[in-house]
């Protein structure tokens, strides 16, 4: 399985996020990048364009954004953060221990990761290292700094 058929497992919400950002980059998105390519041809000499070459890259770079977001909708897996889990999955709630500090995290797909806000992906190191473990066990996560244990506390 490559890239472009790789399932991508996202809530509902996530989805509409990704579905609203790919709608307005092709709406005005697009739209303000040719305007940019229209105005810098209108200089004349393209040998040394540098608002031209500038307004081609960012074109580039949105069409590749573009053709990602579709691809994400096309594999789109919904999962539901709200049905109880027994073991770690996607879409579980986590509490767990390491080195007498508590944290919480939920397990997400790596399009709707954000660490920060406790959002872990299943294919991070540590949502790895939880997935398919139970309430009261322990795991263990090899990082740069050497090896941490983790006590599962609670998964819902």
């Amino acid at each position: 399985m490559n890239n472009l058929e790789k399932p991508v497992y996202v809530s509902a919400d996530g989805l509409k996020k990704i579905q609203a950002e790919l709608e307005e980059l092709k709406a005005s998105g697009r739209q303000k990048v040719a305007e940019r390519i229209h105005a810098a041809m209108e200089f004349g000499d393209f040998t040394e364009n540098s608002e031209l070459e500038q307004a081609k890259n960012d074109q580039a770079f949105l069409e590749g954004r573009i053709l990602t977001l579709e691809q994400m909708v096309k594999n789109a897996q919904i999962i539901d953060e709200k049905t109880h889990h027994e073991m770690v999955e996607i879409g579980s709630h986590v509490m767990v221990e390491a080195d007498g500090s508590k944290e919480q995290y939920v397990i997400v797909g790596s399009a709707e990761a954000a660490p920060a806000e406790g959002r872990i992906s299943n294919e991070s190191p540590v949502g790895k290292a939880l997935m398919g473990h139970r309430a009261g066990e322990t795991v263990r996560l090899v990082v740069p700094a050497g090896a941490v244990e983790m006590k599962i506390l609670a998964v819902s």
